[in-house]
């Protein structure tokens, strides 16, 4: 069985750096991390060059790359999203759905599955996916197609959650409805958020006893206290932020690219929250290693229309679209801009979404016996290299697949 030894590095550990680092992969799985190894004669040594041998990241949500977005319903497009996210390293990825028709769903649904059965070698793994729309408050939609939103239903949701793909389940706690949603969504064994919502603390304590536990990207398409007041009026209630705050069975998360949060923002979250319970996400769109220009957030047909200033997604209206930055961008920025040190950052990128979602024991940390997903990252925290599951990325090879690949 093919053997890897990654050395010459500066290894990160959920809790510290360990410097003039070694890890050892046989086939899929890490088999040694220290600092000293006698290696086998025939084993692949991978020379880290003085830079960082990291765990592959982790992305709770995301939406696309390189021009394809995941409801754009083909395995084609979720293989070519999912390699865009691969050069950024993320080697584990939950696919995440917009607002849209149930048929744009299930074609979401059914295409992510065809690229989680054919298991292709180096691709990141796909664990399950996130239902992120369509049940959104109808007045905290953000960049999604209005159309496509709408208050949950048995008769619908009971469908998705049928098909087993379904890991995390977002739906916005004040709507009709989202009382069975949660149960059900509990009942399949899902990291329950509230997201695009304008909650009170009383909604989100509901929610919380059905098991809810975590809230998509802070501050971006949530409640607040002013909010409130000018729906419920007074006295003044608490909003999602506060209870999140306040309880710390709950985690949400932050889209570190610069532009949704200035740096006092993500300081404060890291600092009340700490790495254990807030991760990274990128809730990056198909403009991903794109070049400026229009394009569309969700199906390609039906999505609603958003610019790629090269920076970041904006609307017509100039409210913000999501991002178009890899996670490896995150990492940076909430490096350079919060006094998390190193390791905590890579957690929030690693171990902390693992841990959310159930998957700590198999992937998340350069740890004995768990996947061999591994970044080579230079000083500067830029990727030079990406195995997932122990396969190097070989970018050229991943985008040649064709749709023979997924029986299509």
């Amino acid at each position: 069985m093919r053997e890897i030894a990654f050395v010459n590095g500066t290894v990160i550990l959920p809790d510290r750096l360990l410097e003039r680092g070694v890890v050892r992969c046989v086939g899929d799985r890490i088999t040694y991390v220290g600092q000293s190894a006698k290696l086998p004669q025939r084993v692949e040594v991978v020379d880290a060059k003085g830079g960082y041998i990291s765990p592959g990241f982790i992305d709770l949500h995301v939406h696309g790359g390189a021009g394809a977005d995941f409801m754009d319903g083909t395995p084609q497009a979720v293989h070519q999203a999912c390699c865009a996210h691969l050069r950024h390293g993320t080697t584990t990825i939950f696919p995440t759905s917009t607002t849209g028709t149930p048929e744009e769903l299930h074609a979401f649904l059914h295409a992510c599955a065809q690229v989680q059965q054919a298991d292709v070698p180096g691709l990141p793994t796909i664990p399950g996916v996130h239902l992120y729309g369509p049940y959104f408050a109808p007045d905290k939609v953000g960049c999604h197609s209005q159309a496509g939103r709408r208050s949950p239903t048995p008769q619908e949701f009971k469908t998705y959650f049928a098909t087993g793909l379904i890991r995390i389940a977002t739906c916005a706690a004040e709507l009709p409805g989202a009382d069975a949603f949660y149960k059900a969504a509990q009942r399949a064994g899902c990291l329950i958020t509230c997201g695009h919502s304008n909650a009170s603390w009383s909604e989100m304590a509901r929610a919380f006893k059905l098991g809810m536990r975590h809230v998509d990207h802070f501050w971006c398409a949530m409640s607040s206290v002013p909010a409130l007041r000018q729906r419920l009026g007074t006295p003044m209630q608490g909003s999602m932020a506060e209870f999140v705050l306040m309880h710390p069975e709950m985690s949400t998360e932050v889209i570190a690219d610069g532009q949704h949060l200035a740096p006092e923002l993500l300081e404060f979250a890291f600092r009340m929250l700490g790495p254990g319970r807030l991760c990274l996400v990128t809730d990056c769109n198909r403009a991903l290693d794109m070049p400026p220009g229009e394009y569309r957030f969700g199906p390609a047909d039906t999505g609603s229309l958003f610019e790629n200033t090269g920076a970041v997604g904006c609307t017509a209206d100039g409210s913000l679209a999501s991002s178009v930055q890899g996670m490896d961008h995150m990492v940076r920025e909430m490096s350079r801009s919060t006094t998390a040190t190193l390791p905590e950052v890579v957690r929030m990128a690693s171990l902390t979404p693992a841990e959310r979602t159930g998957i700590d024991e198999d992937t998340g940390s350069l740890t004995v016996g768990k996947r061999a997903d591994l970044l080579v990252l230079s000083p500067r925290l830029r990727v030079r290299q990406v195995y997932s599951r122990g396969v190097a990325a070989d970018f050229k090879t991943l985008a040649c697949a064709s749709g023979d690949v997924y029986n299509c």
